[in-house]
């Protein structure tokens, strides 16, 4: 599994890194976490509000903050 974690640095996107891997690590899913800070890669992905999450190369969220439970419901459907 892919993911990616968009955003140039800006603390709710450190936040969603870091509940990223929280919600990886309590669900014992394996996963290749990359933050991309480049602003004209998260431009590629159509995200114009940051933070953004990409799994396996769909934009799940952009320009919000979920809760954890909404990540790991993101994180299973693309796990299965």
């Amino acid at each position: 599994m892919e993911i990616k974690v968009l955003g140039t640095g800006c603390q709710k996107c450190k936040e969603l890194d870091k509940m990223v891997r929280e919600a990886l690590a309590e669900m014992n899913v394996a996963a290749n976490v990359e933050k991309v800070e480049d602003i004209g890669q998260i431009v590629q992905y159509g995200v114009m509000l940051t933070p953004g999450l990409v799994i396996n190369g769909k934009v799940k969220i952009s320009g919000r903050l979920p809760n954890k439970a909404d990540i790991k419901k993101m994180i299973e459907e693309e796990n299965k």
